[in-house]
């Protein structure tokens, strides 16, 4: 789903709200989860999961092409953990997994 599928799923739930006034919420949503993020805050949606900035340290990396070593710079990056409900819901739609592959003696 994109955001302008969202968007659109909105607007039919919600016909009473036009589709203009619909984008603008969903994007001040977006925009106030980002800003939660920006200021290193932890976003909590029960049943969905949470969103925090997880920070990954400096480090030496490789260039794949050269081999040669480069240094990779700590950034903050933002990290999702589902939420159990959700994984349960997901999980349950799916019907039965495949039979697993990994010991079939090759």
């Amino acid at each position: 789903m994109t955001k302008s599928g969202l968007i659109e799923k909105v607007a039919e739930l919600t016909p009473h709200v036009s589709k203009k006034d619909t984008e603008i919420v969903v994007n001040t949503i977006f925009d106030s989860m980002t800003e939660a993020l920006r200021k290193g805050e932890r976003i909590e949606i029960r049943g969905f999961g949470s969103f925090q900035v997880k920070v990954r340290e400096a480090r030496e990396g490789r260039n794949p092409k050269t081999g040669e070593e480069v240094q990779i710079p700590a950034k903050r990056t933002p990290f999702f953990k589902v939420g159990k409900e959700l994984k349960e819901m997901v999980d349950a739609s799916r019907g039965p997994l495949p039979p697993d592959d990994e010991d079939d003696g090759d």
